[in-house]
């Protein structure tokens, strides 16, 4: 069961849906309409508690549809009063909660991932622009993808992708689609703005349209001649925004001076305690400690878009934060 987001006459409009197995293929059926405001649906009898309107759950017992506590929860927790999700965060562990385990034979069963699927999650998860590594990534990467119908996985990078930052966006398409491929530049992977931009445009809508009518990538969900409304926003990503300049001309500067720099100068002495970080981060100091260096590179995106000042966050927590990030990313192994 996962939550849906339509843009109906320019406004969000919500509903509840859930995939299921059908013959080969999963499949998604609208569950109940929660409208343009869900909110109406959370009842406070007071204090800092809340449940979900009787209305929501009747209609799912009717579907024969009986969600746990855990699903209803994640579904509306977003739409919850500020002042009572902050209470709440404290003493939640939504953090650890996960969808129901599934057999290790469904599993199997589901393993194999479309590769455009697997490139969107390479690059949110890592902001990599070279995706030569993306066939010996571990398959527990993509886990989350498992028995998911198309619709819930395009919902899943429809929120996904919000932490993508406006320079990004272009060079996300560029990636996603390996447009890169089109050329032996040596720049195509590092600085695709040097490239001839107009056959990189052609080139971007041979793949979508190939894309729109690939089926082993539907899986089975229902679409028509016309591109799909999943497609249409990287139509938008690619044609109303620009390479990030800094993104790519700065990082591959850098990591060339890098290379070629003989005398390393000591490193600065700590400005962040552990226990800062701790606070920083508003994580667990045992799960901050087993956090791979993949795990804390996106947990740091994930904070800096939301303390970034641009954001209206506040410039010294997003320093302090950066740094934090720095100091643990010492302590982590590859």
């Amino acid at each position: 069961m996962y939550l849906a987001k339509k843009i109906i006459k320019k406004k969000p409009h919500y509903i509840i849906r859930e995939s299921y197995r059908d013959g080969k293929y999963f499949r998604s059926r609208d569950l109940f309409d929660l409208g343009a405001n869900p909110a109406k649906y959370i009842i406070y009898p007071g204090g800092n508690a809340y449940y979900i309107d009787e209305k929501v759950e009747n209609r799912l017992s009717s579907l024969c549809v009986k969600p746990d506590f855990d699903e209803l929860d994640n579904i509306f927790w977003r739409f919850l009063k500020p002042e009572i999700k902050h209470v709440l965060e404290m003493f939640s562990q939504r953090a650890g909660r996960t969808q129901r385990k599934k057999s290790v034979k469904e599993k199997r069963e589901n393993a194999q991932f479309h590769l455009f699927d697997k490139r969107r999650i390479h690059f949110l998860r890592f902001g990599n622009m070279d995706q030569g590594r993306i066939g010996r990534i571990s398959p527990k990467l993509f886990q989350v993808l498992l028995n998911k119908s198309r619709d819930e996985i395009e919902q899943y990078f429809l929120e996904s992708e919000d932490i993508l930052d406006p320079y990004e966006l272009k060079s996300y398409v560029y990636v996603i689609f390996d447009l890169q491929r089109f050329s032996s530049k040596l720049t195509a992977k590092t600085m695709p703005q040097a490239l001839d931009q107009k056959k990189i445009d052609e080139y971007f809508i041979e793949e979508i349209c190939s894309l729109n009518k690939d089926r082993s990538f539907w899986a089975g969900m229902t679409t028509g001649p016309e591109l799909n409304e999943y497609l249409i926003r990287y139509i938008i990503m690619f044609f109303d925004n620009e390479y990030g300049q800094s993104y790519f001309l700065h990082d591959y500067i850098k990591n060339f001076i890098d290379g070629k720099r003989f005398y390393a100068p000591p490193p600065n002495k700590s400005s962040v305690t552990l226990d800062e970080a701790i606070t920083i981060f508003d994580i667990k100091k045992d799960k901050l400690k087993k956090m791979s260096r993949r795990g804390l590179t996106a947990l740091y995106r994930h904070m800096a878009k939301k303390h970034h000042p641009d954001k209206g966050g506040e410039h010294d927590k997003f320093i302090k934060l950066t740094q934090a990030y720095k100091e643990l990313l010492k302590s982590k192994n590859a």
